[in-house]
């Protein structure tokens, strides 16, 4: 039988901390969200002054990283390159550029997911929050 890795909390606080701190960094008012490989919410944090908007979308587009098994930019593209049909993609509902899966030797195991400056913005976000992680 195989095995794999999983996110830990303790590793769902490294990535949050490294994240705001990222955010913080820039003065970006931001929701961050992380969710297991299954794209289930381990984790949501709006940042003050964040729309509340952001805390809808950051979810999905974590969630949308995790199962799709690539960062959710991939996705936006396609639409945007004229596959609108695309948009009817089950279980998909963030395909905006901020959702970026972890991955931890060859593994998915879970995504971050940020929303509330402008997407490659928000993907800069979630790519620090994995970054602490050091995987």
């Amino acid at each position: 039988m195989q095995t794999k890795p999983y996110l830990t909390l303790a590793e769902v606080k490294t990535i949050a901390a490294a994240a705001e701190a990222e955010a913080l960094r820039n003065n970006w008012a931001v929701t961050i969200a992380i969710v297991d490989d299954g794209g289930h919410l381990l984790w949501l944090q709006r940042l003050d002054g964040a729309p509340p908007v952001s805390s809808h979308i950051a979810p999905k587009k974590a969630n949308t990283a995790a199962v799709g098994r690539r960062e959710s930019k991939v996705y936006e593209d396609v639409i945007n390159n004229g596959r609108m049909s695309f948009l009817s993609a089950p279980y998909l509902e963030g395909m905006l550029e901020g959702g970026v899966p972890v991955i931890v030797d060859g593994h998915v195991i879970g995504a971050v997911g940020v929303s509330g400056v402008k997407s490659d913005q928000d993907a800069q976000i979630a790519k620090a929050g994995i970054a602490a992680l050091g995987a």
